[in-house]
């Protein structure tokens, strides 16, 4: 009897708690929107309602950014779906058609809703609205939300990118005063660079959830693959003078969207409307965000069977705790976290009020998936060239991360689009060769990933129009609209650690990243590397440009460890090792030709900091940390009259606008480094800047023509009459949002070396220069009807096309690479870090 009591009084007080269940307000002390909330305890309170309504809700940490802060999902249900929250779980794998089990799923479920707050750090309204989000869900007090987790699962990610809002945070409380300033010319509404939109890396997170390049979203989409929601909202901010933005979404819509997830943005925007016209509120739909680029935070949950939507406050990092607007209103924090609030309370209403047809429909997204019956083409082979083996590993390992199914072929000819040759065409498959089947789970992704042409209905787009994987991984491959039947075999055979021998040397082929990740890190370890200048073939075995050989001259140091040495970083990074015994070739020039170059542990800089794109410039950082794991000293630009330029080898000048290259004299010490044997490596507007300087070889192709009054005599006298509301599309026909050629490329200069004799450039501006004569390369060049895939306006077109990319000027003793494009682009863009790679490390040597 005692003990049955004090189980009756330990009931009695849980249920005290959870009918006291504070505020954000009451816990906190300080109304939401007076003040910005750090992440801590935006952390700290969702810890608090997990343990004040355990019955209701659970907190999961899935991982910690760069910076070690934690990232946590709150998940929220009635107590009787949370005692079930596991099965529920794994009901809904099985209504995707991806779980493990056999078991068959029951469509009497509830409808799962993610919402993701805070992807932007410096769009910091939406992690103070999700405070006030959980509240409401928990508060046992709160009948609506009692009666909508029924038959609903919510998924809060309160703050996806807590080292971003941290930052803005924190430079935010350091400018604002006593009182916060809502003129917009205040300091505390100019957020200096990076800003607090971007991670550690300055990655932006809200473009990363296919290709998961960051720390974040790989730990988050690992996550979201083991739950896979019937609806997901990611929750955003954009200027301050902007009314609300929600569902539905902007053309162009991805062809592979259902008629349903359609509608039914339709009717989440309809309820949305509802509550915002009864506190009338300005709010506007169907512009701006389209539904296309496949690593949003809308389009990647839509391409995985959900209703995925993104909803855009006003305010963004100018807005800070308040700020005036162009009607004479002032915007405060409260307002915009109200604005979240609501929306997201609003999803959650009208996904239970849908319930039972949300999980049927996505039970029939999936069917139709593993039917088959998703787009025209069935089968995506590519092919298992042994030279891309590195290449091959890497889109194994992107399909693997999202979840996508593949397999081997058998031996047989088909028939398919080739991306190469960009035209229909037969051709032999063989045993190895990998194929990724339309008939399966992730069908709409698969087809988004591989389409060789995405159809756009409206070129007004809101990113880029082309990715195709075999562009990407620079592979070579066929989509086809046969069924290629799979195999059980492996498309790589499962790496062997190399077991070292004593040994006259070895030799590592130059066939990708993972090869120079291993020079890198060698080089790093004060091993002495070679490369050869030309391919060679050494125990009956042929090796291609750019092969690096180790041998023991030069590396006495390491004695007797040497070997292990290296093979210890050939294994972290999985790549062969093959022996040599003598440094006498079979073919081509022996190790101690004058065309075999030893390469030095380059010191490399890199400009950063104001003037620099942010984005440009983390994707170089990351690559060097992360990948390579070889030193970069990162240098303010505005601090290039300090730099001591005999500390620095190589300079890697990122995407932008530098001013030293307007000052006289540090433009002449940049000049004379070079002259003295420095080598820059310069992308895309910074090769523009150098190619402004009376030293530079390059010249523009697209550079205002001075002879322009002359022609314009022949030209329409009423072509320069447009109309007002055609503006947008006018400007497009001038322009580029994404697209990819195919260049030409001379593998025989380093810069290539790694390469066969073209690559794939994601073409984003009217940037073609001349080509370069005397004392220069002309390394990679486009030519005439090279476009591939992606829109280019009509006026543009023409005018990409017999021009340089990619180029080498030897200037002294020193040289400098132009690469025009972001061979880098989001990280993703895999088969351009190999250039950047051979730029730093053979350009020059």
């Amino acid at each position: 009897m005692k003990k049955i009591l004090l189980l009756s009084a330990a009931l009695v007080i849980t249920l005290i708690s959870v009918a006291q269940l504070k505020s954000p307000e009451e816990f906190l002390g300080y109304k939401i929107g007076s003040r910005y909330t750090p992440h801590y305890k935006v952390v700290s309170y969702f810890q608090y309602v997990a343990q004040a309504a355990s019955a209701n809700v659970k907190l999961q940490q899935y991982g910690e950014t760069n910076e070690h802060r934690p990232l946590y999902l709150a998940f929220v249900a009635s107590q009787e779906n949370m005692a079930n929250l596991e099965n529920i779980r794994l009901n809904n794998l099985r209504l995707a058609n991806v779980a493990k089990d056999r078991m068959m799923p029951s469509e009497t479920a509830p409808a799962i809703v993610w919402l993701s707050y805070n992807v932007h750090g410096n769009e910091t309204s939406s992690s103070e609205a999700a405070m006030l989000t959980v509240f409401a869900l928990a508060d046992p007090s709160n009948a609506q939300s009692k009666e909508w987790l029924k038959n609903t699962v919510v998924v809060i990610d309160p703050c996806l990118n807590p080292d971003g809002r941290e930052r803005y945070i924190n430079w935010f409380n350091s400018v604002v005063g006593k009182d916060y300033n809502p003129a917009r010319i205040a300091r505390e509404h100019r957020e200096p660079w990076p800003g607090g939109r971007s991670n550690h890396y300055n990655f932006d997170l809200n473009r990363d959830w296919s290709w998961q390049t960051q720390v974040e979203s790989r730990q988050r989409i690992a996550q979201y693959n083991q739950w896979l929601p019937q609806v997901h909202v990611d929750f955003h901010e954009q200027g301050p003078n902007q009314p609300y933005y929600f569902a539905p979404a902007a053309q162009p819509y991805h062809e592979v969207i259902t008629k349903w997830q359609r509608d039914f943005q339709e009717s989440i925007g309809k309820n949305h409307a509802k509550y915002f016209d009864k506190n009338g509120w300005l709010y506007f739909t169907k512009e701006i965000f389209d539904l296309l680029y496949p690593s949003y935070g809308d389009t990647y949950p839509i391409y995985n069977g959900s209703i995925g939507m993104t909803y855009e406050q006003g305010g963004g990092p100018a807005g800070g705790l308040g700020i005036d607007t162009d009607e004479g209103d002032t915007l405060t924090l409260y307002d915009r976290a109200i604005h979240h609030y609501t929306t997201g309370m609003s999803t959650v209403e009208i996904a239970s009020q849908n319930a039972a047809e949300l999980v049927k429909q996505y039970r029939r997204f999936f069917n139709e998936a593993v039917s088959g019956n998703i787009g025209e083409y069935k089968s995506y082979v590519i092919k298992n060239n042994p030279e891309d083996a590195q290449r091959l590993a890497a889109l194994m390992e992107l399909l693997d991360k999202n979840g996508i199914q593949y397999g081997t072929t058998g031996t047989g000819t088909g028939r398919g689009y080739s991306y190469q040759q960009k035209k229909e065409m037969a051709f032999n498959f063989a045993a190895g060769d990998l194929v990724v089947s339309s008939a399966q789970p992730k069908a709409a992704l698969v087809k988004v990933l591989f389409e060789p042409e995405t159809k756009l209905v409206d070129s007004a787009t809101y990113d880029i129009t082309a990715w195709a994987m075999p562009y990407v991984y620079g592979l070579t491959g066929y989509a086809s609209k046969l069924v290629v039947s799979t195999g059980t075999g492996k498309v790589l055979p499962d790496f062997t650690d190399n077991l070292p021998q004593d040994a006259y040397g070895y030799v590592i082929r130059w066939d990708g990243v993972a090869s120079a990740k291993v020079m890198a890190q060698l080089l790093a370890k004060g091993v002495k590397v070679r490369f050869a200048e030309t391919g060679f073939k050494a125990n009956g075995q042929a090796y291609g440009n750019g092969s690096l050989i180790i041998v023991k001259k030069a590396n006495e140091r390491f004695g007797n460890t040497l070997w292990k040495v290296v093979s210890d970083v050939c294994n972290a990074n999985k790549v062969k090792m093959n022996m040599v015994n003598t440094g006498m070739v079979e073919k081509g020039y022996d190790f101690g030709s004058y065309y075999v170059h030893p390469m030095n542990a380059v010191r490399v800089a890199m400009l950063t900091g104001e003037g620099t794109n942010e984005n440009a410039a983390g994707e170089i950082w990351n690559f060097f940390d992360n990948e390579l794991k070889y030193k970069l000293t990162l240098i303010n630009a505005n601090d290039v009259s300090r730099i001591r330029w005999s500390d620095i080898d190589v300079l890697i000048l990122p995407d932008g606008r530098y001013k030293f290259l307007s000052d006289k004299d540090q433009a002449e010490q940049f000049r004379q480094w070079i002259d003295n044997g420095g080598r820059v490596v310069a992308l895309e507007n910074a090769v523009s800047q150098l190619s402004k300087q009376d030293w530079s070889l390059l010249k523009s192709k697209n550079e205002p023509d001075s002879n322009a009054d002359a022609k314009d005599k022949d030209k329409d006298p009423y072509e320069a009459i447009r109309q007002f509301d055609c503006r947008e599309r006018n400007m497009l026909s001038y322009s580029t949002p994404g697209a990819i050629f195919k260049v030409d490329v001379d593998n025989t200069h380093p810069l290539m070396f790694g390469y066969p004799k073209y690559y794939y450039t994601l073409k984003m501006d009217n940037k073609v220069y001349e080509f370069m004569k005397e004392g220069g390369w002309n390394v990679g060049v486009m030519r005439k009807e090279n476009q591939l895939a992606g829109y280019v306006g009509y006026k543009l077109n023409p005018k990409l096309k017999d021009g340089l990319l990619f180029g080498v000027q030897e200037l002294g003793d020193g040289t400098v690479t132009y690469i025009t494009d972001n061979v880098m682009f989001r990280n993703f863009w895999e088969n351009g870090k190999l250039m950047l790679c051979n730029a730093v490390f053979m350009v020059g040597q």
